[in-house]
């Protein structure tokens, strides 16, 4: 069995999403890419639904280390997360991101096992964004993969992007799946896992 310690830290800064590593060198299979929840919008949460559930666990988690944020409901059901969609904004909101957003992954981690746990029988995500960070991550994911993908098929070599967890990997994997001229793998294990962008020569 394993704890989870949460520590409220006193001077945190919001941190900007930090830049994506190309080096020349390959669970996540692309699918068709749906129009993402647009940050800043608010959905009323219905009663016994994951996206409560969700928002509950956020709300409990948060004031129980004193954090002081509002919590809303983006979406309830975003077809590019695969579940809800929770933006945190506030004051203590940059406490929540971490480096390189490790922070925020542990949290949205913690809540979608609480909600797993209350809907065993769908496979829901849950991804939270803190004033905006991941979703100006994510466009700094798009664009870096734009450019990758057009060296890729000028060149004809594969590009292997640095390790990355599954949300950004889904990210890149979807946004390139109707790419014409390249395909994207992912390799390696655990943390180490990471995205492969190969010129398709069929």
């Amino acid at each position: 069995m394993a704890e989870v310690r949460v520590t409220r830290i006193a001077g945190a800064d919001t941190q900007e999403p930090e830049p994506i590593e190309e080096t020349d060198e390959v669970d996540d299979e692309p699918a068709d890419e749906p129009e993402p929840a647009v940050a800043g919008q608010s959905v009323a949460i219905e009663a016994g639904t994951p996206a409560e559930a969700a928002v509950q666990a956020v709300e409990r988690i948060l004031s129980t280390v004193g954090a002081d944020v509002d919590v809303s409901l983006r979406s309830a059901h975003d077809e590019f997360t695969g579940g809800p969609v929770i933006d945190i904004n506030g004051p203590d909101s940059g406490l929540l991101i971490g480096r390189r957003g490790n922070t925020l992954q542990s949290l949205q981690f913690i809540v979608q096992s609480i909600v797993r746990q209350h809907f065993e029988e769908e496979n829901i995500r849950v991804a939270l964004d803190v004033e905006q960070y991941r979703q100006r991550r994510e466009d700094s994911l798009r664009e870096m993969a734009d450019r990758v993908a057009s060296r890729v098929a000028q060149t004809g070599r594969s590009i292997t992007l640095e390790p990355m967890p599954p949300s950004d990997r889904r990210v890149i994997h979807l946004y390139l799946d109707t790419r014409e001229g390249i395909r994207t793998e992912s390799v390696g294990f655990g943390e180490g896992r990471k995205i492969q962008i190969i010129a398709d020569q069929g």
